[in-house]
């Protein structure tokens, strides 16, 4: 486990009672109730000067949907009746807070608890009134926000209003409609001067306009859309291919997966910003267009969050001859998820004690579609993502 700091640091999510913020939040209160159990953490066996202790975590957040966490989670199926009642009974108190939704920007998600505002600047000073309550009443010295809520449609990422901050306060003024919800919450938090971190294919604090404020204002954010079953598969083994100069001739990916995630993903318009992300990591990898990429993702309601995710790769090697690689990875996706929101949350904190503001690209190793400072590709090969991360904590 990593070095004591003894800082309180408090995690905000944006979409709560979905299945990755239950389990993430339901593991962390286990392990402080004197479960030993570190298993699938990612950064657990570092010893990191000044990074928060799992302990140290407090949990809160929005959802459209107000039920108690321990009713969300029964509801995902993720989490055993066991899991609530041996540690996760603190998830029984706990309701999330009144959420920012939007049916322009995703069709398939509804729920009555909502933040009443007349306009943007309503809803963002809800918002960052809520950060600092609960800033105030968890007694923390810290607070991330990290967005799990369900995929929204990409915007019109030419609108200008999208493209400098000046604009994007203007657009505020006027509650310009390119402005999503996701983009309201990433605003706050880089206003309060608090970190984000989007897990979602959607656009928020990488649209121009908001990296030029994080920029100015030296506030750490990462994204987007993390990296957890067949994406994290193809950026391991992409490399090992290209150093055995086997030619990716053709990959054929689908996935099927019956959580809220996947019902959002059942609209179309929120579908084509997943496929977006997860469909850039195979070129920049191997080196050359892997013309036959194809990437399918189905809603398959009886599968609940036991998602199965299934890839052949055609490859050619010496002499021409062709080969066939086939992985089925049954994965859970929350459980896959959860360690890693965890870390991003606590490398994000740190980042902000460090006083390094604005990307964090050494989080690279977590997303799909990694944000980047300077404007270059980004890196997807998941061997340097991760040493970017391990010579930033400074561990190498």
């Amino acid at each position: 486990m990593s070095m004591q700091s003894g800082r309180r640091v408090g995690v905000a999510f944006v979409g709560m009672g979905g299945a990755v913020a239950t389990t993430a939040i339901a593991g962390i209160e286990m392990i402080k109730t004197g479960s030993n159990r570190l298993d699938g953490l990612p950064l657990a066996g570092l010893s990191v000067a000044g990074m928060a202790d799992y302990k140290d975590l407090v949990f809160g957040g929005w959802d459209l949907n107000d039920d108690d966490l321990a009713q969300a989670a029964a509801g995902h199926g993720v989490l055993t009746r066991q899991d609530i009642e041996n540690g996760a009974q603190v998830l029984k108190g706990i309701k999330p807070w009144p959420a920012v939704g939007s049916a322009k920007f995703c069709k398939n998600i509804e729920g009555g608890n909502r933040i009443v505002a007349a306009d943007h600047r309503e809803a963002v000073s809800v918002i960052a009134n809520d950060l600092r309550r609960f800033r105030i009443e968890s007694d923390l010295d810290e607070v991330v926000v990290v967005n799990l809520a369900s995929t929204e449609r990409w915007p019109d990422l030419s609108a200008p209003v999208l493209n400098s901050s000046a604009a994007f306060e203007k657009g505020l003024d006027a509650s310009d409609e390119s402005i999503s919800p996701a983009m309201l919450y990433a605003y706050a938090a880089i206003k309060s001067g608090v970190p984000y971190a989007n897990f979602t294919p959607s656009f928020a604090a990488d649209v121009p306009a908001l990296l030029e404020l994080a920029r100015e204002l030296n506030v750490p954010v990462a994204g987007k859309d993390g990296k957890t079953g067949q994406t994290m598969m193809k950026t391991v083994l992409a490399p090992a291919l290209k150093a055995r100069a086997l030619h990716v001739d053709g990959w054929f990916s689908t996935n099927i997966l019956g959580n809220r995630d996947g019902l959002a993903l059942n609209d179309k318009d929120s579908l084509q910003s997943k496929l977006n992300t997860k469909g850039t990591v195979l070129d920049s990898i191997l080196g050359y267009p892997v013309e036959d990429h194809l990437v399918h993702i189905h809603y398959y309601r009886p599968r609940g969050d036991d998602k199965e995710a299934w890839d052949n790769i055609d490859v050619t090697g010496f002499l021409g001859q062709r080969m066939q690689i086939k992985v089925n990875f049954l994965c859970k996706d929350s459980i896959l998820a959860a360690p890693l929101v965890i870390e991003i949350a606590r490398v994000l904190d740190l980042a902000k004690k460090r006083g390094d503001g604005g990307v964090q690209e050494q989080l690279s190793t977590f997303f799909k579609a990694p944000m980047v400072k300077n404007g270059h590709g980004p890196e997807h090969a998941f061997g340097k993502q991760e040493t970017m991360l391990l010579d930033w904590l400074g561990v190498n």
